[in-house]
């Protein structure tokens, strides 16, 4: 059902809209954790309004919606992007490529390969790693490109280490192995990238997640009262719509 008008998706959504999300302590660091689910979430990517300009906030997000009828529920940034907050990777947003794959290495970690691709199927998520996804591409209705993967097939990412020194207030995504529930999480403190793909893995047991982005990462989870607001615009924004009540 995922690009069908949005009056038509909210009328056939499960009663159900708000994402599952709670706060908990792993290795001694707290992080915000919120399940999506396949069945019963609208989970999008978005990145320009109707007048062709960005986002940027989850606030104009949340106002653009409710203009339609709708509201943003939780919201998170979706990757890495440039300095005009274009994506730097492969970009679907209903059913179009607006980016293509990025599949050479680089600076930064959108370049600390393997990367790889969170896609928003039709009836499930999914995150590939990126020589994996462009082997056999999904029809993604919408997908973002970011790096480093945090978990690939159960192994932490080979450059990962225990006492690594950067840290950052970090988020990601994992996605459990059915595909029906796609964990998203954000330190509430800066760690490292072994304990953030440890989280996934050992905490969440989930076989492959993603980096997204760590300093500018935000999370906006309205039941707990996070609205993510920061001083620094976003690029694209992964965000349940949910009806207007």
């Amino acid at each position: 059902m995922r690009g069908w008008p949005l009056l038509l998706l909210l009328a056939l959504a499960a009663p159900s809209y708000a994402a599952d999300c709670r706060e908990e302590t792993f290795l001694g660091e707290g992080f915000v954790i919120c399940d999506i689910h396949a069945s019963q979430d609208d989970l999008r990517v978005f990145l320009k309004d109707k007048d062709g300009d960005v986002f940027g906030r989850f606030s104009r997000l949340d106002a653009a919606l409710n203009e339609e009828g709708a509201r943003l529920g939780f919201a998170t940034n979706a990757g890495m992007y440039h300095d005009d907050r274009r994506p730097v990777g492969y970009y679907v947003e209903n059913g179009k490529e607006l980016q293509a794959v990025i599949s050479t290495d680089g600076p930064g970690n959108f370049g600390l390969l393997p990367n790889g691709i969170f896609c928003v199927r039709e009836d499930d998520f999914a995150v590939i790693e990126t020589q994996l996804f462009l082997a056999n591409p999904p029809e993604c209705v919408f997908a973002t490109q970011s790096g480093p993967m945090l978990v690939i097939e159960g192994d932490l990412h080979p450059r990962f280490l225990p006492d690594g020194s950067s840290t950052y207030v970090r988020n990601g995504v994992g996605v459990s192995e059915d595909g029906e529930i796609a964990s998203f999480a954000i330190s509430k403190n800066a760690v490292n990238f072994h304990t953030f793909g440890r989280l996934f893995r050992d905490h969440l047991s989930l076989k492959n997640a993603l980096y997204l982005d760590g300093n500018i990462s935000r999370m906006r989870v309205p039941e707990l009262g996070l609205d993510g607001a920061g001083f620094v615009a976003l690029g694209p924004i992964l965000g349940v719509v949910e009806p207007l009540e």
